[in-house]
């Protein structure tokens, strides 16, 4: 993470102090460099972006409240990324269960796609969407915010074991949801690049 020395923010550590100290630059400065990543995790974990919205704003408050709380031996990241991902829980056990698409789902075919990536890319949101809660969290970490099975594991509250096994289980779920739905060969296409897991990763 880049805290400009020009600004006098050489560290995690040391951006966070002046946090604290009530710099007001500084808390800026931590809110750009996490907000991006905290909106991408809250909508890709609740589907629509009015709740994103204001589930991250939720986590900002929370993150500043708890500021004093953060371990300096730990990174920062995923000690944020943990209070994003509690937030959106603790929002879907409040919001009522409806019909309601997600909304990359309900605006509609956009930006050249072809009509069968598209499909393809509704089908794989909805199969991400049927998923346990753990599964798909650690899945989204993994394949959208590209964390280490360390930080997943940091950020969730489980040992890195518990962690293979379900993003294992979450493939496996997601790979039978779409040969359900007739994407074989795309699934080979578009998922053979993944890391392989282990095969028999650790019980959870």
């Amino acid at each position: 993470m880049d805290m400009s020395a020009s600004e006098g923010w050489r560290s995690e550590q040391e951006l966070v102090k002046a946090c604290l100290a009530g710099d007001v630059r500084a808390t800026h400065r931590l809110v750009a460099t996490f907000h991006r990543e905290v909106y991408a995790l809250c909508l890709r974990l609740l589907g629509h972006t009015h709740d994103a919205e204001d589930v991250t704003q939720e986590v900002f408050l929370r993150i500043f409240r708890s500021l004093r709380s953060w371990d300096r031996k730990r990174p920062l990241r995923p000690w944020i990324l943990a209070i994003a991902v509690n937030r959106c829980r603790t929002w879907l056990r409040k919001r009522p269960r409806n019909n309601a698409l997600p909304d990359e789902l309900s605006t509609g075919q956009g930006g050249g796609e072809t009509d069968t990536a598209w499909e393809l890319q509704e089908t794989l949101s909805q199969a991400l969407a049927s998923l346990r809660e753990e599964y798909r969290t650690v899945f989204v970490l993994y394949h959208d915010r590209h964390l280490a099975y360390e930080e997943i594991a940091e950020v969730v509250g489980r040992p890195v074991g518990t962690v293979k096994t379900w993003l294992h289980r979450a493939r496996l779920e997601i790979l039978a949801y779409l040969r359900r739905r007739g994407w074989d060969h795309e699934i080979r296409t578009a998922l053979s690049g993944l890391p392989e897991l282990d095969a028999n990763p650790a019980g959870s």
